[in-house]
């Protein structure tokens, strides 16, 4: 069927919430934006004067896509060559999706992306919706074809899980000043060539974890140990030809945020070549996790060049 301006136009209205919801459930922009498109096919073809709600009519059909993708994608992950690891977000993107509240910033931080990995479809469906877009148990339940008391248990599960997954509670609400303070902190302190100062910002049992995705060299299981991930930290910035040769040049860094947390952002010649989102409790720095695939950071080399960064902290390598 063709659709009407107005069908057109109810659509696009929902487009941009669509799209959130999608990246949240698959943690992947290609991803996202393949059943944004499925979905809109799947809305040029229905009888849309018998959809009486079509942001339920959209977010049903959305979430059930996404569920069929997380099936499937479980199963790439499997031969994935190294760590997976979600697609980043430079700060301002609006495919960050609503971030009102504490729960919401939280659902798309990078380290609730990467725990969430580890829910059922089902799970992270629920969570979602209900974390980042505020859905009450009784819709959950409709979209996924659940009793609402059922609902109720798997999110109450998702959330032990996410929980559990963070072994220290995350620091307070930073904003953007206190982000870019820290990193640039973290940045000196990683190319101090001294370990101890970078080993004061880490917790005790801090890791660091990079996603190459075969492509860029990345080690295939995580630093522990704040001395470990010091020394990786340390290595990591030192001068080397094969290092340049890999990025394509001596990448600018910069401090800027991802996801809502403090990142380091690498770019070669306005190429995104890194981002490094840095998980910060009040101990300290916990997780570093380190995106150098370069299919995955498509996105976040678009997002830049809509950006005034300012100048370069320096030029690494």
């Amino acid at each position: 069927m063709s659709l009407t301006v107005v069908d057109v136009d109810r659509f696009e209205a929902s487009r941009g919430r669509l799209q959130a919801l999608a990246y949240r459930l698959l943690g992947s922009v290609g991803e996202a934006e393949d059943v944004v498109q499925e979905t809109f096919l799947r809305w040029q073809a229905a009888d849309t004067g018998r959809i009486e709600v079509p942001e339920a009519w959209l977010t049903k059909v959305l979430t059930n896509l996404c569920l069929n993708e997380l099936t499937s994608a479980r199963a790439r992950r499997e031969t994935y060559v190294g760590q997976w690891l979600p697609e980043p977000l430079l700060g301002g993107d609006p495919m960050l999706g609503p971030a009102d509240t504490a729960e919401q910033r939280e659902s798309v931080s990078y380290a609730v992306l990467t725990l969430m990995e580890r829910l059922t479809p089902n799970e992270r469906a629920v969570y979602v919706l209900r974390e980042a877009f505020d859905y009450p148990h009784r819709e959950i339940a409709e979209i996924l074809d659940l009793t609402e008391a059922a609902s109720q248990q798997i999110y109450h599960r998702a959330k032990k899980h996410v929980a559990d997954g963070r072994a220290r509670k995350a620091r307070g609400e930073i904003d953007e000043a206190a982000a870019r303070q820290l990193v640039e902190e973290f940045l000196a302190a990683a190319t101090s060539g001294e370990t101890s100062s970078l080993i004061r910002l880490l917790t005790d049992d801090a890791t660091s974890v990079g996603d190459g995705g075969g492509k860029i060299p990345a080690r295939a299981t995580p630093f522990s140990g704040a001395v470990a991930v010091a020394k990786f930290l340390w290595g990591l910035f030192r001068p080397a030809q094969v290092k340049r040769d890999y990025a394509g040049g001596r990448p600018e860094m910069y401090a800027w945020t991802a996801n809502g947390e403090p990142a380091a952002v690498a770019v070669v010649d306005g190429r995104v070549v890194g981002v490094m989102c840095l998980e910060v409790t009040a101990e300290g720095i916990v997780a570093v996790r380190n995106q150098i695939n370069p299919d995955k950071l498509t996105r976040a080399t678009e997002r830049w060049a809509a950006l005034d960064p300012g100048k370069p902290l320096f030029t690494a390598f």
